[in-house]
């Protein structure tokens, strides 16, 4: 069974019609012993910063999901939800992410030619061999909805970056803990791969 956590940022039926689709059972809740109790847990969001890490603190859930990450159970943060796994935002000066992951997350500078928010598909450079990538190769298009990105303090964590007026780090992976800037639940075939991988760790 897989967790979806849901935490009034939206974009939680999306991820969990994907799912379905790949023939997996899935949760939406914020019942701490069903999210403990699960064999994955994904953070999906779309929103703000501050008012989501907000909302986790008020339903109690900010300890559940660090216990997730202690207990080892495979994490997926998605879009907003890699974000919130970081330490702090530009959006949303003042507010402290879950600090799970060592990196900040900033404003896409505003680039000649260039919409922000960014919205729509961009190619990924693959690198560190990423268990969410397994099974893709060259640079595979996926679709990204957000106006700020991660800069990663450690390389090494990086599986995927792209280009969009700066070089923004777009899924991690460190021990249990996956995540992608990009939503693989709106990225055709290459997004049910990524999360396939995700589902079969």
């Amino acid at each position: 069974m897989i967790a979806v956590i849901d935490y009034d940022a939206g974009n939680l039926k999306s991820v969990q019609k994907a799912l379905a689709f790949l023939g997996e059972e899935s949760v939406i809740t914020r019942d701490p012993k069903e999210i403990l109790s699960a064999d994955k847990v994904i953070l999906p969001g779309v929103g703000a910063f501050g008012d989501a890490m907000e909302n986790l603190r008020r339903l109690g859930l900010v300890p559940v999901i660090r216990e997730v990450a202690d207990r080892q159970i495979p994490f997926l943060g998605i879009c907003l939800g890699l974000q919130l796994l970081f330490e702090s935002s530009e959006e949303s000066p003042g507010a402290e992410g879950l600090g799970i992951l060592k990196g900040k997350i900033l404003r896409i500078p505003d680039t000649e030619g260039l919409k922000i928010p960014h919205i729509g598909w961009n190619s990924l450079d693959l690198q560190n061999h990423g268990r969410l990538f397994a099974g893709l190769e060259g640079e595979p298009y996926v679709y990204f909805v957000h106006s700020y990105y991660l800069k990663a303090e450690e390389e090494e964590i990086v599986k995927a970056s792209a280009e969009y007026g700066t070089h923004i780090h777009a899924s991690v992976e460190q021990g249990n803990i996956f995540a992608c800037q990009f939503h693989p639940e709106k990225s055709g075939d290459v997004g049910l791969r990524i999360l396939r991988n995700f589902c079969d760790l």
